[in-house]
């Protein structure tokens, strides 16, 4: 099987197409392999397809007129991400940057448009992936808003939670490391005030933090400290964008 079909038949949005529908996307995508820390597209740069991420993360962010960056987004294996150039996006409003070394598969605009117009379930997914991505993105702001910056870095980790908790036997382990300056650019607060603030709460016995490493050793008393409740750990996120969204088993090819 071609490299190229093989990663868009692990994608969980295009399973439904046809065989012939699947060639014909295949034939029009690229694949491309990013290093670390590299820009695959940037803020106002011209929107001329939609990427899927195959292998690595992605974050998507945005930058003030003083080039302070706001994290809007993680991207996992078997997501795609920029997707509003499908609704008429001429300009990017974000900058979409590896995390770690990824392998992007890009895919033409007006082929996916084309397919989304014969198939009725495509465009019930990729609008549930609008839908759930908007309402993060809600969530966030209205954190920043309304809520102090221990309230905010609290409600980040449960949310982290949800998607990357692995349980252990010391506690809630988040699988997916992230730095002070990615926690604080998520959270809108710099990251002098995200060390002090996960410092106080692992003196009061709710993290173990190490280098890149958060274990959350309570969740339930954790949500406790914002009167919220505690969440499910790993995963319903996947499951609340109605499955756009969950990785998928095995994204490589077999050598």
């Amino acid at each position: 099987m071609p490299e190229r079909l093989w990663y868009l038949k692990n994608c969980q949005l295009f399973e439904r197409l046809t065989e012939e529908q699947l060639a014909r996307l295949e034939q029009r995508a690229r694949i491309r392999r990013f290093p670390k820390n590299n820009p695959i597209y940037l803020q106002s740069q011209e929107a001329e397809g939609v990427y899927l991420l195959v292998e690595g993360r992605v974050k998507l962010c945005s930058f003030t007129p003083e080039g302070k960056q706001t994290i809007l987004a993680l991207i996992e294996p078997g997501e795609l991400f920029g997707e509003l150039a499908l609704f008429g996006e001429s300009r990017r409003e974000e900058q979409a940057e590896t995390m770690a070394a990824s392998i992007i598969a890009m895919l033409p605009g007006d082929s996916l448009e084309s397919l989304m117009q014969e198939s009725p379930e495509l465009t019930l997914g990729v609008t549930k992936l609008l839908g759930f991505r908007r309402r993060r993105i809600e969530r966030r702001i209205k954190a920043l808003l309304f809520r102090s910056s221990r309230d905010r870095i609290v409600h980040l980790l449960l949310d982290l939670t949800e998607q990357y908790g692995e349980p252990t036997s010391e506690g809630v382990l988040l699988s997916i490391k992230l730095s002070h300056q990615d926690l604080a650019s998520i959270i809108g607060v710099t990251r002098e005030t995200v060390t002090v603030l996960l410092g106080e709460l692992q003196l009061e016995g709710l993290l173990k933090v190490s280098r890149q490493r958060i274990v959350i050793r309570d969740v339930a008393r954790l949500a406790q400290c914002t009167h919220a409740a505690a969440p499910p750990v790993g995963g319903p996120a996947a499951k609340e964008s109605g499955g756009v969204l969950a990785p998928r088993r095995k994204l490589r090819p077999e050598a």
